[in-house]
């Protein structure tokens, strides 16, 4: 018969000490005893450390340091077709005016372009015609625009524009140059409206009034149109176009 046991009482100073043994667990194997702590155990695996990122960021500095040109010229093109802010060309101002010349030119670095042949090159030959930027066509460059001026007026007026050669075109000295332009937009009024206007109803003052000449149609309005005669002057201004918007605009 085996005896009752009763509960086994431990001495405070000897829990503590099994308190702090059971924060490490015991590992035996080759007749050696390992005591090795839990909790770092068990946190080293639920954090498996910090990842390395170095590649990524190199990635993005080799992006940030590609130079802007590159975005303007196409890849694995003729080189003969490139941008001219692709490319840099030994010019010289001695050829004749008008007259078809050749230059020496090399692609910008990180620019790719190949020949006729479709095999890559760097240096190559570039035929254009002998003429400054700013002797250029209408058509080849493009300039800013000005709505402060006046479009109908005697003389006509012209404003200070800067204009830029477009990207395929090939020219002599500075891509960007001041130009003085006539003035040329629009506020949206019709010629053929204002004339229609001027004949129905104008001595009424409808046309003025159309054209924002709130004055003028005022004066029309309450004089009967000049009993007639400010009409028919009306009719022929408008109709050769003397008259137009009070902005200052042409006619669409």
């Amino acid at each position: 018969m085996a005896a009752a046991v009763g509960p086994l009482r431990v001495p405070g100073h000897l829990c503590r000490v099994l308190l702090f043994l059971s924060q490490f667990s015991v590992v035996s194997g080759g007749g050696s005893l390992n005591v090795q702590p839990s909790r770092p155990l068990s946190r080293a695996r639920r954090d498996p450390g910090p990842t390395r990122t170095f590649p990524a960021a190199s990635r993005a500095a080799e992006s940030t340091d590609m130079p802007p040109y590159v975005m303007k010229c196409p890849s694995n093109g003729l080189c003969s077709r490139l941008p001219a802010d692709c490319v840099e060309c030994r010019t010289n101002f001695s050829c004749v005016y008008g007259k078809p010349v050749t230059f020496d030119c090399t692609v910008k670095p990180s620019v790719t372009c190949v020949d006729q042949d479709f095999r890559s090159q760097k240096n190559f030959i570039l035929n254009m015609t002998c003429r400054f930027c700013w002797q250029l066509p209408e058509t080849d460059y493009e300039c800013s625009s000005s709505t402060s001026c006046m479009t109908v007026s005697c003389p006509r007026q012209r404003y200070a524009a800067n204009c830029t050669v477009r990207d395929h075109v090939h020219c002599l000295g500075n891509r960007t140059f001041p130009k003085m332009l006539y003035c040329n937009w629009t506020g949206g009024y019709k010629w053929s409206t204002a004339l229609a206007l001027s004949i129905t109803l104008g001595g009424f003052g409808a046309d003025r009034f159309y054209l924002g000449q709130w004055r003028e149609g005022l004066g029309k309005l309450f004089s009967f149109g000049g009993l007639g005669i400010w009409t028919l002057i009306d009719v022929l201004l408008i109709g050769v176009g003397y008259v137009g918007p009070a902005d200052g605009s042409l006619y669409i």
